[in-house]
C-alpha cells in the first residue's frame, strides 16, 4: 500500500519533511480487559520489536511491567514504545483501561497525534470506552476503532458498530467485514482493495486472495455503503460517484484519510488479537489513515514575554518546545516523557520552565521500549522521548528557552472521590515515606497526600479503591516500607440548604490601631459553580476596592476548610452588596478575616452532605439478575437500564453512592458464582438522605 502524504506534488519532500510524513504517534485506548495490552504486544511481535510474544493473563506482558501490573493482569500506568512498520517510525503508547487511571490516558491523549479505539467484539462499547472517547474528543484526537475478540462466543461485529454510533456519537464506517463470527471467524474481507486476508488457526502467515464469491454480493453492498460515507471527503471522489463511475483504490484511500484526520469518520477493522488476526492490517490502517505530526494542526500556547497567544507548527527549524506529560520515579534518577512540539532537543543542553521560572538540565535523552531505553544524542520535532535529569518538571510542563518562551495549556484532572490514612510500622520509616509519597504525588497527579492537623497522620486520596491499594502496594515492594492502612473514606462535600443573608462585622480594638472591616453578604446554592462564585455589587466605595478581593480570599478559603465538618463546600454563590470601612483601622487581614466570618454564618446550620455517585453497569448471567439488582437497591442504587446480551447475559446499569460500594466485588463474585463483573466512573455529587448525612457529621 502507498503512503498517502507522500504522493507528488511536483516537488521531492526534503528529508527533514520526509522524517515528519514517517512517524506516527498513537496511543491504544479502551475498556478494561477489551485486549489493548495484547493489541500492543502483537504489534511488538509482528514489528520485529519483540522476539516472544508476552501474554497479559501469564503475567509476562512487554507492556506491563510494573509488578502491580503483572500480578493483577491489567494496566496501570501507559508505557511509551517505539517500533518500525513499513519504513515509518511508531510511537506507541498503551494507555490503562480502568477508570481509577484515568489520567494515564488523559495525559497520554494530551501529546498523541492518533488513537486506536480496542472494542469488545461481544461487550461493543462498555461504560470506559465512553470516557475514554470522551476525552479523544477533547482534545481532538483522530481514531481507528479495532473490534477484537472476533472469535469469542456471542461476538457480533455490526453490534459492536452500532453501539460506537448510537453511545459514542461516532461516524463509524466500517473499512472491513469479517468472514465468519465466533468459532467460524477466519479473516477480513479488505473493503478497500477487495481482498480476502485468512489466517491458519494461530498462524501469523496471513493469505491474500479475492473475495470468495459466496460472499462477493455482501462485500460489494458494504464497499457501495462505505464509499458513499467517505465520498465527501473527496471532491474528485464524490463527482465520480454521483455519476456512477468507478473510484479507484487511491481515491477511497485518500478520502478514509482526509476524513479521519478531519473527525469526520471513524475506520471500524476487525481481528482477534489474541490469535493474532488482523494485527497487521490494523497496522497498515495506522500509516494509511491517522496523521503524522505535520498534518495536526499547530499547538496553540501562550507567550509570558509577549503575553499573547501563540501557534507552534511542529518544525525543527523553530525555537525549541516541549511538553512533559509523564514522570516515573526511579532509583537513577526520575524519567520524564516529553512530547516536543518544535525546535531540536539536545543532551546536555539546559532548558527553561516557564512555571518554575528555573533552567533544568537534559542529563540524557532516550527512546523508549516499555522499561528498556535507547539512548539519543538529539530529539526533534513530532517525536516522544524520556529524559533523565529534570529536576522540577511536572506533568503538564512546558520546556523551551528562556529568549523564545511559550507556555502550552495544563492538563485538568479531577478531583479525588476516595481517601484512607497511612502509617509506617516502623517510626523509623517515618521520613523515608514523606519521600515517598512525595515521589508518587509528582508522578501521578491524581493522588494527593496531606497531613489531618487533628490527628497529625498522613490522609492519602485518590481515584478509587483499586487506585490507593495499588499506591499501597508500591510502598511496601518497591520502596520496602511497611504501611498500616485505615479504611477507605468517601470524600463528601458540602454546600448550603438554601440562600441567607449576612453582615460579618469584624471589629477589635487593642490600644493602638484596631482592626476595622464590615461585609454584608448574600449566599445561595448554585448548581452550576463548581466550587465558589464571587460577585461584588458594592457602590459608593463603602467597601473600598482594593479590600474586595480579599474578602473572596477569605470566603474562598473558609470554602476549601470545609469548617466545623472539614468537607470542603462547593456549588456556592457568594455577593457582597454592601458594607462598611475606616481609614486607619480598614486592611487587607481584617477584610479577609470578615469574608471568613461571613462564610461561617452563612453556613450555620444551613449544610446539605454531598456524596459523590458513580455510573455502574453489572454484566451478569440472566439467572442472577433479580439478586444484583435488588443487592444494588440495598446499597442505595437506582437502576436505569437492563440490556439483554448474547450469550444469556444481561447488563444492569445505573447510579450508586461510592460509599455503599467498598469490597462490592467480592459480593458480586459470590453472589453470581464468580461470573459476573462490573466497571464503575464517577458521575456527580448529590445530597446524602439525613439520617446518613448525621452519621457522618458525627463521625467526623
Amino acid at each position: 500500500m502507498s503512503n498517502t502524504t507522500e504522493k507528488s506534488s511536483g516537488k521531492k519532500p526534503s528529508k527533514e519533511e520526509l522524517r515528519l510524513n514517517r512517524t506516527r504517534n498513537i496511543g491504544i485506548i479502551a475498556h478494561i480487559d477489551a485486549g489493548k495490552t495484547t493489541v500492543s504486544e502483537r504489534i511488538l511481535f509482528i514489528t520485529g520489536r519483540s522476539h516472544k510474544v508476552g501474554e497479559v493473563h501469564d503475567g509476562e506482558a512487554t507492556m506491563d511491567y510494573l509488578e502491580e501490573e503483572q500480578k493483577r493482569g491489567i494496566t496501570i500506568t501507559s508505557a511509551a514504545t517505539t517500533c518500525e512498520w513499513r519504513d515509518h517510525l511508531l510511537a506507541l503508547i498503551d494507555t490503562p483501561g480502568h477508570v481509577d487511571f484515568t489520567a494515564e490516558v488523559e495525559r497520554s491523549l494530551r501529546v498523541l497525534d492518533g488513537a486506536v479505539g480496542v472494542f469488545c467484539g461481544v461487550a461493543g462499547v462498555q461504560p470506559q470506552s465512553e470516557t475514554v472517547w470522551r476525552q479523544g474528543n477533547k482534545y481532538n484526537v483522530p481514531r481507528l476503532a479495532f473490534v477484537n475478540k472476533m472469535d469469542r462466543t456471542g461476538a457480533d461485529f455490526d453490534n459492536a458498530v452500532e453501539t460506537m454510533r448510537a453511545r459514542l456519537g461516532a461516524h463509524a464506517v466500517p473499512i472491513q467485514m469479517p468472514i465468519g463470527a465466533e468459532r467460524t471467524f477466519q479473516g477480513v474481507i479488505d473493503l478497500v482493495e477487495m481482498k480476502a486476508y485468512t489466517w491458519e488457526e494461530n498462524a501469523r502467515d496471513v493469505s491474500i486472495a479475492d473475495v470468495p464469491e459466496e460472499l462477493r454480493e455482501e462485500a460489494e453492498r458494504r464497499r457501495e455503503k462505505m464509499i458513499e460515507e467517505v465520498a465527501e471527503f473527496n471532491d474528485e471522489m464524490l463527482e465520480k460517484f454521483v455519476e456512477g463511475e468507478a473510484v479507484s483504490v487511491e481515491e477511497i484511500k485518500e478520502a478514509i484519510r482526509a476524513g479521519t484526520i478531519a473527525l469526520g469518520i471513524t475506520p471500524v477493522l476487525a481481528g482477534s488479537a489474541f490469535k493474532d488476526k488482523g494485527v497487521q492490517n490494523l497496522l497498515d490502517a495506522v500509516i494509511d489513515y491517522l496523521p503524522s505530526p505535520s498534518e495536526v494542526p499547530p499547538i496553540e500556547g501562550f507567550d509570558p514575554i509577549k503575553d499573547e497567544p501563540v501557534t507552534r507548527e511542529t518544525r525543527s527549524d523553530l525555537g525549541p518546545a516541549a511538553m512533559a506529560f509523564k514522570t516515573i520515579s526511579d532509583p537513577n534518577g526520575d524519567l520524564t516523557f516529553i512530547r516536543i512540539y518544535s525546535g531540536v532537543m539536545k543532551q546536555g543542553e539546559k532548558y527553561y520552565n516557564p512555571r518554575t521560572r528555573k533552567v533544568e538540565r537534559v542529563g540524557r535523552l532516550l527512546r523508549m521500549h516499555a522499561n528498556n531505553r535507547e539512548p539519543l544524542e538529539e530529539a526533534k520535532a513530532g517525536d516522544i522521548v524520556a529524559v533523565i535529569g529534570l529536576r522540577d518538571a511536572i506533568t503538564g510542563d512546558t520546556l523551551c528557552t528562556k529568549d523564545d518562551q511559550v507556555i502550552f495549556e495544563a492538563m485538568v484532572f479531577p478531583e479525588t472521590v476516595i481517601s484512607m490514612s497511612l502509617e509506617p510500622k516502623k517510626n523509623a520509616d517515618r521520613d523515608k515515606l514523606t519521600t515517598v509519597i512525595g515521589k508518587l504525588v509528582r508522578e501521578d497527579p491524581t493522588f494527593k497526600a496531606r497531613t489531618d492537623e487533628q490527628t497529625g497522620q498522613m490522609v492519602i486520596s485518590g481515584m478509587g479503591e483499586l487506585h490507593l491499594e495499588v499506591i499501597c502496594n508500591r510502598i511496601r515492594s518497591e520502596f520496602k516500607i511497611d504501611v498500616n492502612v485505615g479504611k477507605p473514606k468517601v470524600a463528601y462535600k458540602q454546600t448550603l440548604r438554601g440562600p441567607k443573608e449576612v453582615e460579618a462585622r469584624h471589629i477589635k480594638q487593642s490600644g493602638g490601631s484596631g482592626q476595622f472591616a464590615v461585609a454584608k453578604m448574600r449566599f445561595a446554592p448554585d448548581p452550576e459553580v463548581d466550587a465558589v462564585s464571587f460577585e461584588s455589587t458594592v457602590t459608593g466605595g463603602n467597601v473600598p476596592k482594593e479590600y474586595i478581593p480579599s474578602i473572596e480570599q477569605g470566603i474562598v478559603g473558609a470554602a476549601k476548610a470545609g469548617g466545623r465538618n472539614g468537607f470542603p463546600f462547593v456549588k456556592i454563590a457568594a455577593e457582597l452588596y454592601d458594607g462598611q470601612s475606616h481609614d486607619v483601622d480598614s486592611s487587607n487581614m481584617a477584610f479577609e478575616a470578615a469574608g471568613v466570618l461571613a462564610f461561617r454564618l452563612a453556613s450555620e446550620n444551613n449544610v446539605v452532605l454531598l456524596e459523590p455517585v458513580m455510573k455502574i453497569e453489572v454484566e451478569c448471567p440472566e439467572e442472577y439478575t433479580g439478586d444484583v439488582i435488588g443487592d444494588l437497591s440495598s446499597r442505595r442504587g437506582h437502576v436505569e437500564e437492563m440490556v439483554a446480551k448474547p450469550g444469556s447475559v444481561t447488563m444492569v446499569s445505573g447510579k450508586v453512592p461510592l460509599g455503599e460500594m467498598f469490597q462490592y466485588s467480592t459480593t458480586l463474585r459470590s453472589m453470581t458464582q464468580g461470573r459476573g463483573h462490573y466497571s464503575m466512573e464517577p458521575d456527580s455529587y448529590e445530597p446524602v438522605p439525613a439520617a446518613i448525612a448525621e452519621k457522618v457529621f458525627e463521625e467526623a
